[in-house]
């Protein structure tokens, strides 16, 4: 009984935190389309600048006022020579999503981010010459070729959106490649992710936000009949935005690999119809299609690469192994992080 009942409250865990995961996810990229579609608040370096400054403040009140987690020590050198490299482009990624926001409706965006996997293994392959088992290759295939039927029969195609969210795959990407060797030694959680990077990304942003939007944001809050009540919203965007996080740490705490990856598939599905419900862009069924075919893929390259990940360590031609031993080296000492890991 007690083990029934142990296994029963974690699947119920699972499911709560798959569930609020989604409902964060989901919220905010329909209220960032909001604020540019319907707000017309068509300013998207700013709206990113204002989510990090919600999730510096959010995340240091989780840290060092309520403690909820523990803060994980990094060296100060370590912070320019490894965290701010990292904020960089995390701050990229993060504009070319709002970009391509602006332009392009959410399922066409949401679909295009699903090609990140093929350009993690591209990169992967092109710039430290890994080798990827073949059944890697072959689960890309479905993810590319949806998303070239997806691209092919969009209703609402723009290339400047295209090409934002395509270089916002190509910016998640380097993310990922860059964390294994940049933050190589460091255990970090999404809060402590963001604890780190958001103050740097705030920093990067503000000048070049004020700079080419500053002027325009002034005189939107002029001719907007309700400026106050819209600016309450660019600001919830924010503080979602760090929710948001906060909810990636408790769903990878919560749930397996595998399920993790088939519910992210699930939430960009959800995405969609929920962003179509809203905004009515025109899809067509080979669109849609395309999506769903992409979809597929991306499960089916989750499903390969914890398949792959289940083997011995040292197995040869894993995803994971590179092709010599420096490529994974810190880029300091070790001897600095022994005691912070």
């Amino acid at each position: 009984m007690e083990e029934g009942r142990f296994l029963q409250w974690g699947v119920f865990r699972s499911l709560l935190a798959i569930l609020q995961w989604w409902g964060f996810n989901v919220t905010v990229i329909i209220i960032n389309k909001w604020i540019f579609q319907k707000l017309d608040f068509k300013f998207p370096l700013t709206v990113s600048c204002i989510h990090f400054i919600c999730s510096s403040i959010g995340a240091y009140l989780v840290i060092k006022v309520l403690k909820l987690k523990p803060l994980i020590a990094v060296d100060p050198e370590d912070r320019w020579k490894r965290i701010f490299p990292m904020s960089f482009v995390f701050c990229i990624n993060i504009v070319l999503g709002n970009v391509s926001l602006r332009y392009i409706p959410v399922s066409f965006m949401q679909t295009i981010k699903s090609f990140t996997p093929a350009t993690t293994v591209f990169l992967q392959w092109l710039v430290w010459r890994r080798y990827f088992d073949r059944r890697i290759w072959a689960s890309l295939v479905p993810i590319v070729g949806g998303i070239l039927l997806t691209s092919i029969t969009e209703l609402s195609f723009n290339m400047f959106g295209f090409c934002a969210a395509l270089f916002g795959c190509l910016a998640t990407s380097t993310k990922t490649i860059l964390a294994e060797s940049l933050l190589h030694g460091y255990k970090f959680d999404s809060i402590n992710t963001v604890y780190y990077m958001a103050p740097f990304a705030t920093m990067i942003l503000g000048l070049p936000a004020l700079l080419l939007e500053g002027n325009g944001v002034v005189d939107w809050f002029h001719m907007h009949p309700t400026p106050w009540a819209a600016v309450v919203i660019i600001f919830s965007s924010g503080v979602l935005a760090f929710c948001l996080n906060f909810s990636i740490f408790y769903v990878i705490h919560s749930t397996t690999a595998v399920t993790f990856n088939v519910a992210g598939n699930l939430k960009v599905a959800v995405a969609v119809l929920i962003s179509w419900l809203i905004f009515r862009n025109p899809i067509s069924g080979l669109n849609s299609v395309g999506c769903a075919i992409t979809l597929l893929g991306c499960t089916f390259y989750g499903y390969v690469r914890h398949m792959l990940s289940q083997q011995p360590p040292g197995t040869p031609r894993t995803p994971r192994t590179p092709r010599n031993k420096m490529e994974l080296l810190p880029l300091v000492n070790n001897d600095k992080l022994d005691d912070k890991v």
